[in-house]
């Protein structure tokens, strides 16, 4: 019970928010004064006694429990382990961690099965299932796409994490640093049809130096397996996306390197946040920020914090809890007021910033239900000042989102065109701006831009 989370004992009114605020006001602390003992903000222990942030976690009960001086058993907490020799004696539980993936040599055919002819059958069952649907099979089997980039670099991701690969050579090391470290460049610029080229080439790779009788574990699998991470959500392929946050969770647990073990609970938070796992997802975020590695005092590991929480942020909004967000919000931009104007973490979550956390709070009011809200924040925000094509692009698109949800077409449609002059592949491939468009195109008259930005994203008119 004692090792993940906690089984709390029912207090009178039903919250333990309550009773800590209780003890708290009983003792003559501030929120201030019990932050400093349990090593949370004032902000974090208002949430904690609100409700907002469930109190679910055993590190963070024990925190209060000794700060306050109430009886572990209150909390449902076993009494501290006897500690031996410098060893904890008593029931552990490890959190749960799926076999490490060893992908090398799954693609060489096997009891004499001939490449040429699986080639084959798959092409048969792709023709069989486009049929299925309905769609026109073209002479080569493939059915008509609009822009195919997105699909592409999906289906060339997917099989470099299963395995399905002829190519097994490994390209050298400082091969596959300077490739990821174009990756990100290709990231950064919305270069989708050649990032589907290099980042199944540094999973493969990367795989093959952490795996093998002499692997190598220098962080390229974590690096590779966030970004790959962080493509698919966009993408909105969760399902593959699941597979690569864990295997990025278990790579940076594997390093011991506190950024990307904070960045891998980020980008989970973010999946469960997309599942509408609000709680656990508000969990997984605010917990990995109250991480004391966090507490350093390394710019990096600060911003990385801030990420988390602002991620927080926009999962409250999602939940509903306006008020949350905005408070969480404030509190990333105070971290990041505190760290200065320059961009820190720009290949972790597109960057950390003053501007970076209004461009989120765009987002985050959108998705509270206020598009005026959103709309005004988005004027506080110099789309040239933001780091990358891509946080460009995500700017225009939440404006059209608002434009869209206030029932402006006109600017909903230009904002668009904005966001798919500064990012073509990027507006094509999002399935956020799929159903923008097709929403256009159903709540009243067309026009012939809209009729051809319809086309080149894919949307039947």
């Amino acid at each position: 019970m004692d090792a993940v989370t906690a089984q709390p004992v029912p207090t009178a009114d039903g919250s333990l928010g309550k009773l800590i605020r209780r003890a708290r006001k009983k003792q003559g602390l501030t929120l201030a004064q019990l932050g400093k003992l349990t090593g949370y903000s004032a902000a974090q222990v208002s949430r904690y006694e609100r409700g907002i942030s469930p109190l679910t976690d055993v590190t963070v009960l024990r925190r209060f429990a000794d700060a306050l001086d109430i009886p572990p058993q209150v909390f449902g907490l076993t009494a501290p382990p006897e500690v031996r020799h410098g060893r904890r004696i008593g029931p552990t539980a490890a959190y749960p961690r799926l076999p490490r993936p060893r992908l090398a040599g799954t693609a060489r055919p096997e009891d004499g099965e001939d490449p040429v002819r699986r080639r084959k059958l798959l092409a048969n069952l792709a023709v069989t299932a486009a049929a299925a649907v309905g769609a026109p099979i073209l002479p080569t089997g493939t059915t008509p796409a609009a822009d195919a980039t997105g699909e592409n670099l999906v289906a060339r991701v997917r099989d470099a994490m299963l395995g399905l690969h002829t190519d097994t050579t490994v390209p050298p090391p400082t091969f596959l640093r300077t490739d990821l470290a174009r990756a990100f460049t290709d990231f950064h610029t919305c270069q989708y049809g050649s990032l589907a080229v290099r980042l199944p080439r540094l999973l493969r790779g990367a795989h093959a130096r952490a795996t093998g009788d002499h692997a190598v574990d220098d962080g390229l699998l974590a690096h590779s397996y966030l970004l790959a991470t962080r493509m698919l959500i966009k993408l909105d392929e969760q399902q593959l996306g699941w597979m690569a946050a864990d295997r990025a969770r278990q790579a940076a647990e594997a390093l011991g390197d506190p950024l990307l073990i904070a960045e891998a609970a980020r980008q989970l938070a973010v999946l469960a946040r997309k599942a509408d796992w609000h709680e656990q997802a508000l969990s997984l975020a605010l917990a990995a920020a109250d991480h004391p590695a966090l507490r350093s005092g390394d710019p990096a590991l600060t911003a990385q914090r801030g990420l988390l929480i602002q991620s927080a942020a926009y999962t409250a909004a999602r939940a509903g809890d306006a008020a949350g967000m905005r408070e969480l919000t404030g509190e990333a931009a105070a971290i990041a007021k505190e760290l200065g104007p320059a961009t820190v973490l720009r290949d972790h979550g597109g960057g950390f910033s003053p501007t970076t956390v209004q461009l989120h709070l765009v987002s985050a009011e959108n998705a509270a239900g206020d598009p005026a809200a959103a709309l005004a924040a988005a004027k506080a925000v110099a789309p040239g000042s933001l780091p990358s094509t891509e946080r460009r692009a995500r700017y225009y698109t939440d404006v059209a989102t608002a434009f869209a949800r206030s029932g402006r077409r006109d600017q909903c449609i230009r904002a668009l065109l904005a966001a798919e002059h500064q990012a073509p592949e990027e507006t094509h491939a999002r399935p956020a701006v799929k159903s923008l468009v097709s929403g256009l195109l159903i709540s009243g008259r067309t026009t012939t831009e809209l009729r051809g930005l319809a086309a080149r994203v894919g949307v039947l008119t």
